[in-house]
């Protein structure tokens, strides 16, 4: 290369290069302390839910007025990928998911525009409508959750210290929200009899209007004199249960107080809302999330210490519980992976000195840390924290950075040898190699595109990958040009011996093999042609897999009863759980929630929304050998106690949330048609003997009472269906009249029958009826009764009603085995069905097919950056085909390497695969270039790739030695496991293919013939 040599600019400038050397130090240290730690990386939950409720609508009703019409206006949302939808009886619930491709900001915007749209159509919705809420929050991550538990403290007074720590916790830096878990809300009752207000004369209507006119509150003026401003105020409002039990009523000409009439008592919701349980205790939970940017485990530190003041201050009786600790967790998975940095560290270090010496590596030594320096400030200021994908990263970056390094060294070297003099010899790699080395960077970087910009949850969870990658990539070209060579003049010595040093035994060997190769050229290509084919062939061989399972000791208990049972029964089944778990050895502690999933207590966690039918505990495990042995246990108990539930025993999650492994989407408009087509579904499912726990999301219809009111008869009476319905409301239920304003809480009174009158269905035919005039009539004397049956739920999907059929796998068992193995019998059956329906993979595989997709579209992308940037280094449609050629043959290490370990061929090791494109390319146009330079000083086609190749061995070597053994650390790993044996395989076999088969295939393309003196020079290089 001729023209501006940087290496030669920073030799004759040292002082600026060296004192550039010492702040990237310093930056690179307070930069790595002040770096933000996560367990995962940020990733955008591109979904909103969407709330509203009709009071006292059937399921049908609520679907076609309030459903359809909010789902028709949704439907209109930019990005949008799809809708999915719940309906129950009075109440709508729809999920809007987002694409992929939607960023951060596109996100943001869009809910704006969904607040806004749906607010446009409000005034479309029936009347009686509460809402439509919005909660766009849905992917917040609640990583330290606290339980609180008492002992002689009524719930209230709990309650109260509670949300005094709440305060107290909200002041606590990086603290950005804080949720309550299991707080059960304050109901003053006011239970009556509807005989005895008969009896009395007392109008139940003009009862609740005087509780509801005492107790509002209305402005009562103000006196403006002279000197001030005085306010008036109007006594009477309710300040506890005993104002309300205390007001009186004329009645018959006499005054009656409230107690006289009713019972008048403070408890707890009724229904209860959500609970949350500790260790079988009833508790409040307290879940903490970290703000944008923050740092666990400093967050975790500074909730430590406030909390354990926090604690010296209770009084005895309530103990605070910490539950989940994603500090704790972070702390040692960042400590695990920065061990395996170091191990990375020394490996390659180990290869550099033993292959090099010590002076040369210790230039290699030198310049690992001068490019993580400059690797940190730079992740600082993207907002890259330390978690799972940039530690990582740094780990297979690690493996990459010092190829720079080692040529520019052995370069270095090479011209000492040769009698250069220092100057010279450090600034010959950049004259020679720096543009090829830039180039495969590059290439390098390319690779790892499709991680960068691929449209999905899963490549924006891995982004960090291909930003710390590219980083360090580029960070280390330039320590290699600019100080590496400074630090060769310092560090390197001239051999005693100058001129060509002796060849080692495993250089001659692999020139023997060389010549060999190019000799038998048809042979060898034939060869490698065939290997490649057979790797294409035996890829079906390789285990298919979205993410791996997390090796965190938490279980999953999920315990979803028939869709119509109450959220006593799911307490009930709370309880029967907690029982099993008391005492066992492998418990180190659990958390029930009871009527809804558990809090995003970790970022791939798929939540679940309130469902009085649903429980969920979270079980830690003694340690992941405890988890699996208390998984079989579990599952075993459940599978006994709780047959007609569907259950699930499961380890956490990697990667973005999916649910059920095995889905299949049965979707069309008659909903009848569409569960006889699940139940098909369903046996295919279950021919699988792998396929377990099959279920359904929604299918059981639930009883009724239909209530037939004779509107004649009702019409004699004074009686209507809106008086019938509030009637039954009040007495059933509970009506709330008004509230008291109790400290920060509103306390609401509810207004409703005894229990004898609202558990009883036989006492709704002797029901009485308020009519005007003062007297009462039983229910029975104007309506019939009758049972009838409807779906508790429906779910939808894009406005169709869908039911989705989902299973369980066992481990060691893909989902992309059975549902490939079933895929003829689906597709038999679609066959058969009418157009308007239709049965769809879900779950794991179908998440798994999108992610994949979304890779593949960016990989064009990634293929036009690679041939520009090799086609401007090499300039040649021949050398640029050669260079291709290799590329793919990496296939071939990878498919052996997976086999051989047992690795599945995952999202993560696709990305390995299609990282190594870039590696193997990168080594091949720089031997390219080397055979090309060697062309120049007028050497043959067979002469000079046989030199070319011989002088370029040693480097690739090295660097490939390095890569393969700095993956060791992190092959065990769960996570990266399948993309560290991708590319230990795929990157030894192609190392070796790079230095055979591309010299061969330059020769076999050039026509090259073998010179007379090859073969006696084969060992004398």
């Amino acid at each position: 290369m001729t023209g501006f040599n940087l290496s030669e600019w920073a030799l004759e400038r040292r002082s600026l290069v060296i004192y550039l050397m010492l702040v990237a130090v310093l930056a690179g240290a307070l930069s790595y302390v002040r770096l933000g730690r996560n367990e995962d990386p940020a990733f955008t939950i591109r979904t909103m839910v969407v709330q509203a409720a009709w009071p006292g609508a059937t399921a049908a009703d609520t679907m076609k007025q309030v459903t359809e019409r909010l789902e028709r206006q949704l439907q209109e949302t930019p990005h949008l990928d799809f809708l999915r939808s719940f309906t129950r009886p009075g109440l709508t619930t729809i999920f809007v998911n987002l694409k992929g491709s939607a960023n951060a900001r596109d996100v943001s915007d869009t809910w704006y525009q969904v607040r806004k749209t749906i607010g446009d159509i409000r005034h479309t919705l029936p009347v009686g409508i509460v809402g439509p809420a919005f909660d766009d929050d849905f992917g917040d991550t609640f990583g330290i959750v606290y339980g609180f538990t008492s002992d002689g403290f009524t719930q209230r007074e709990l309650r109260d210290r509670v949300e005094a720590i709440r305060s107290r916790l909200l002041g606590v830096p990086d603290v950005a929200k804080i949720e309550l878990l299991g707080a059960q809300d304050e109901v003053i009752f006011v239970e009556f009899s509807k005989k005895e207000l008969a009896n009395l004369g007392v109008d139940r209507t003009a009862l609740i209007a005087a509780l509801q006119a005492q107790n509002v509150v209305m402005p009562t003026g103000t006196i403006q004199t002279g000197a001030e401003r005085i306010s008036l105020r109007v006594s009477g409002s309710f300040q506890s249960e005993q104002d309300v039990a205390g007001i009186n009523f004329a009645a018959g000409g006499r005054m009656l107080r409230l107690s006289d009439l009713a019972a008048v008592r403070r408890g707890y919701a009724d229904p209860p809302q959500p609970l949350f349980r500790i260790n079988g205790h009833p508790a409040i939970g307290l879940a903490i999330a970290m703000r944008d940017g923050g740092d666990i485990l400093a967050l975790g530190r500074n909730v430590k210490a406030a909390m354990a003041a926090i604690t010296a201050d209770l009084p005895i009786g309530i103990e605070p519980s910490l539950i989940a600790d994603q500090a704790v967790v972070v702390d040692k998975a960042i400590g695990e992976f920065m061990t395996s940095l170091v191990q990375a560290i020394a490996i390659i270090l180990a290869v550099s000195f033993v292959s090099l010496g010590l002076r040369p590596g210790l230039v290699i030594a030198l310049a690992i840390p001068l490019t993580l320096a400059i690797v940190f400030p730079s992740m600082e200021l993207l907002r890259i924290d330390m978690q799972r994908i940039s530690l990582g990263a740094l780990i297979i970056a690690l493996a990459l950075l010092v190829d720079d390094a080692m040529t520019t060294t052995d370069a270095t070297l090479n011209r000492l040898a040769l009698g250069e003099s220092k100057m010279v010899a450090a600034s010959y790699a950049f004259r020679t190699h720096a543009l090829a080395m830039l180039a495969g960077t590059l290439v390098t970087i390319a690779g790892f595109i499709p991680v960068g910009f691929a449209a999905s949850s899963a490549s924006e969870y891995t982004f960090s990958l291909f930003v710390v990658v590219a980083i360090a990539l580029l960070a280390s070209w330039f320590v290699a040009v600019i100080f590496a060579p400074l630090l060769g003049v310092a560090i390197l010595r001239p051999p005693k011996q100058t001129g060509a040093a002796a060849p080692g035994a495993v250089f001659r060997l692999y020139r023997r093999l060389l010549v060999l190769a190019i000799r038998a050229r048809w042979l060898t290509l034939g060869g490698t042609a065939a290997l490649f084919v057979a790797s294409v062939l035996a890829l079906p061989l390789i285990p298919q897999q979205f993410f791996p399972l997390s090796d965190r000791p938490e279980l999953l208990v999920d315990i979803s009863l028939p869709q119509n049972a109450s959220i006593f029964a799911s307490e009930a089944a709370a309880r029967r759980l907690d029982e099993t778990l008391t005492g066992d050895p492998d418990v180190g502690h659990w958390s029930t929630n009871v009527g809804r999933g558990a809090i995003r207590f970790y970022l791939p966690l798929s939540v679940e929304l309130p469902n009085e039918f649903f429980s969920q505990a979270v079980v830690v495990a003694r340690n992941v050998a405890a988890r699996e042995r208390l998984r079989a246990k579990l599952e075993r108990f459940l599978a006994d106690e709780f047959p007609n539930a569907i259950s699930s025993v499961s380890p956490l999650g990697l990667g973005p949330p999916v649910g059920w492994p095995l889905q299949y989407r049965v979707s069309g408009p008659d909903v009848e048609r569409v569960r006889d087509i699940a139940l098909e579904v369903a046996r295919i499912l279950g021919s699988d003997p792998s396929a377990r726990s099959t279920n359904f999301d929604w299918m059981e219809p639930e009883r009724q009472v239909r209530i037939r009111v004779n509107q004649d008869e009702a019409r004699l009476l004074g009686l209507s269906s809106q008086a019938v319905s509030t009637v039954l409301n009040t007495v059933v239920s509970g009506t709330p009249v008004t509230q008291v304003r109790d400290d920060i809480y509103l306390v609401n009174v509810v207004a409703r029958a005894t229990d004898e009158h609202r558990v009883s269905l036989a006492s709704l035919r002797t029901l009485q009826v308020p009519i005007p005039g003062g007297r009462t009539v039983p229910l029975s004397q104007f309506a019939s009764f009758e049972y009838d049956q409807e779906f508790p739920l429906i779910w939808r999907r894009d406005r169709v009603p869908t039911l989705t059929v989902r299973a369980a796998i066992p481990d060691g068992v893909l989902p992309e085995r059975i549902v490939n193995a079933l895929a003829p019998a689906i597709a038999k059956l679609r066959a058969t069905l009418p157009p308007s329906y239709d049965v769809v993979v879900g779950g794991t595989v179908e998440e798994s097919r999108r992610s994949q997709a979304s890779v593949m579209a960016v990989v064009p992308v990634m293929l036009f950056v690679m041939f520009t940037v090799l086609m401007l280094q090499v300039q040649s449609f021949p050398r640029l085909l050669m260079v291709v050629s290799v590329a793919p043959l990496g296939l071939i290490g990878v498919v052996a390497a997976l086999l051989l370990s047992g690795q599945p061929l995952g999202f993560v090791a696709i990305l390995g695969v299609l990282a190594l494109l870039g590696m193997i390319s990168k080594n091949a146009v720089i031997l390219i270039g080397q055979i090309e330079a060697e062309r120049a000083q007028g050497k043959g086609p067979w002469e000079a790739a046989v030199d070319a190749s011989s002088s370029r061995f040693r480097p690739i070597m090295l660097t490939a030695i390095s890569t393969v053994l700095g993956m060791i650390p992190i092959a065990p790993t769960v996570f990266w496991g399948p993309m560290a044996f991708a590319i230990m395989g795929g990157l030894l076999v192609a190392t070796v293919l790079t230095l055979v088969f591309l010299p061969t295939l330059y020769v076999a393309w050039s026509g090259g013939k073998e010179p007379v003196t090859t073969s006696d020079s084969a060992g004398a290089a």
